[in-house]
């Protein structure tokens, strides 16, 4: 019923309403609850199937109702056309296959509601159902994609086969005697039983044969087992190449060959295995069209919204979790970004107001931005909010630095908390969830032109470019997307301050100094800043110098969740395992940013 009102309104027969587009979307709400029901082998609401049906109903009744009957010749063809239609109407046959019983069973109990079941037979993975019915071959196959993939049903009119011994249970047709056989052969080819029992005549064209599946349907625990197994792979490798590098290469020539085409091979198959999580962008800006229109009419705004870069891929185990930080970041837009209608007159705006979600890449980075033309930020009332709470601030601080005090914990300017967000109130949690995908979030904002937010993420957490530093007899990792450049302090460079604190002077800026071997304790370390080693970091919006002892090389690293197999280490994010088979830490950049803001606030 609702695929016959959506007709309608495909064919301009139908003008939509807010109200109508309410009762699909809720209709798909409906829909989406029974397929979940069957799969989960429990009851389906049966009251909420009843009114959503009255529903639709009263709306084609209402739609019927509005059309004026005629005597045009517009709808004499129409009746003509469906009375010529419904002469030659065949059941329409359903088929899945490579199905499992579960899904088979929740199938049969779908092709119910759609129609009369003429006839069926299945197993435990094929299922093919012959369904009288007005519901388009297209609209079973959109129902079925509930349960299977688009490439397991196919839909085709055809006559129900004969049983030995029984009588056709082909439905009786309005019209002229047909033969089933004669009109099988214009819709769809006959089915082997079919054709054996048919009499010989001349041959007729029949559909091509269905060509194979190009995908298939793997689970996500398998492709993970797959690049924990390509992980080792390249641990394996990096450690042949690491004793490799002490042999004679002219003796051991063909050896060394060898390894290197092995570490080609081992490159390639792991870029190819991280491939198979890229998932599209389309995935999450999907649901958010309905985000928008449903708060934005409980607002009482205007709104519309633009996607950019669907298609950009990112890893499926971040594209999952981004949903949430981004629900929250739209939400505040449309809450306290976007004016009224009324408010946006008043400023010479157009009445709707644009929200744009986009997603592009740049290096080995995915950058998704959240942009409104509503107000902007307020300067001067987050600056008073900041001072009230006792936020380390002053007149003079840059806008850039002014706005990522809405990430401080529990920081909003909202006169009042609504249910739908709170400028600031949760947004220290989207930094959170963003920073543990080891990635970062900007603002940006112009008084009355509205405000940007910018989520720069990495492809992926599986494997990461890194730099490898050693202090005392330690070794760590850098994440290399944050290394700017390294030098050797010089004495000019090195500027103390009064509470022992050091900051170093590059290029006429002064940035804070953090020794590594000072955060995690380390013997040994190098403790005069002449003989060390300075790392200039770039954390979001602040840049700090990082001593280490020696920098070692540059390189793909297989990340390994070092919570899952000892504990959480402060300053740290995950773990590593080298060529020569030890265990080096990867430093967690964000944590070091933390100590210097706080540093900087004592």
């Amino acid at each position: 019923m609702l695929e016959n009102l959506l007709d309608l309104v495909r064919n301009g027969e139908m003008s939509l309403r807010k109200d109508m587009i309410d009762l699909f979307l809720e209709t798909k709400d409906v829909l989406t609850d029974q397929v979940s029901a069957y799969r989960d082998e429990q009851d389906p609401d049966e009251l909420a199937y009843a009114r959503i049906c009255a529903q639709l109903r009263e709306l084609a009744v209402e739609q019927k109702d509005d059309v004026a009957p005629s005597a045009s010749s517009e709808t004499v063809k129409t009746d003509a056309a469906v009375q010529s239609a419904e002469a030659v109407t065949l059941p329409l046959c359903v088929r899945v296959v490579r199905s499992n019983a579960k899904d088979i069973a929740a199938l049969k109990d779908e092709m119910a509601l759609m129609g009369d079941v003429l006839h069926e037979s299945h197993s435990d993975t094929e299922l093919s159902v012959w369904l009288d019915t007005t519901v388009t071959a297209e609209d079973v196959i959109a129902v079925c994609c509930f349960v299977v993939n688009e490439d397991q049903v196919s839909a085709t009119a055809e006559a129900v086969p004969q049983t030995p011994g029984a009588e056709s249970v082909v439905a009786p047709v309005a019209g002229p005697e047909i033969v089933p056989e004669a009109v099988n052969e214009t819709i769809s080819a006959p089915s082997n039983a079919d054709a054996a029992k048919a009499p010989k005549k001349a041959k007729a064209p029949s559909t091509p044969p269905r060509s194979e599946s190009s995908s298939i349907r793997v689970g996500v625990e398998r492709v993970d087992q797959i690049i924990n197994l390509v992980g080792e792979l390249v641990i394996t490798q990096a450690m042949l190449v690491q004793t490799a590098s002490t042999l004679d290469p002219v003796v051991h020539d063909r050896l060394l060959n060898g390894i290197e085409q092995l570490e080609r091979n081992a490159r390639d198959l792991q870029e190819s295995v991280m491939s198979i999580r890229m998932m599209p962008m389309d995935y999450v800006f999907s649901r958010f069209p309905r985000v928008v229109r449903e708060n934005a009419a409980r607002m009482k705004k205007e709104i519309r919204l633009v996607t950019k870069g669907q298609g950009t891929e990112l890893d499926k185990s971040l594209i999952e979790r981004i949903i949430d930080p981004l629900t929250h970041l739209v939400r505040n837009s449309i809450d306290h970004g976007i004016e009224t209608p009324e408010k946006r007159e008043a400023a010479g705006k157009g009445r709707e107001g644009t929200l744009t979600l986009s997603a592009q890449h740049q290096g080995g980075h995915i950058v998704l931005e959240v942009i409104d033309d509503g107000g902007g930020l307020n300067r001067e009332k987050i600056l008073k909010k900041a001072i009230s709470q006792g936020l380390t601030t002053n007149e003079n601080i840059s806008d850039d630095e002014l706005w990522q005090l809405l990430f401080a914990p529990g920081f909003s300017t909202a006169e009042q908390v609504t249910d739908i967000s709170g400028r600031g109130v949760g947004m220290d949690v989207v930094r959170r969830n963003i920073q543990s995908m080891g990635g970062h979030v900007q603002m940006s904002s112009r008084e009355g032109a509205g405000t940007t937010t910018r989520i720069v993420l990495p492809l992926t957490l599986a494997i990461l470019d890194g730099m490898s530093v050693q202090v005392g007899n330690e070794t760590f990792i850098l994440p290399l997307s944050h290394v700017t450049e390294s030098m050797q302090p010089t004495l000019e460079q090195i500027r103390s301050l009064s509470n022992e604190d050091r900051v170093l002077h590059v290029r006429g800026e002064y940035l804070p100094v953090i020794a590594l071997g000072d955060v995690f304790a380390v013997d040994d370390a190098e403790k005069d800043m002449t003989k060390a080693i300075a790392v200039v970091l770039q954390a979001e919006d602040m840049r700090f110098a990082l001593l280490v002892d020696h920098l070692i090389g540059q390189h793909q690293v297989v990340v390994k969740n070092l919570e899952a197999n000892y504990r959480k280490i402060p300053g740290i994010s995950a773990a590593t395992i080298l060529g020569d088979g030890s265990v080096a830490l990867i430093v967690d950049v964000f944590a070091l940013h933390r100590l210097t803001r706080e540093r900087a606030s004592i």
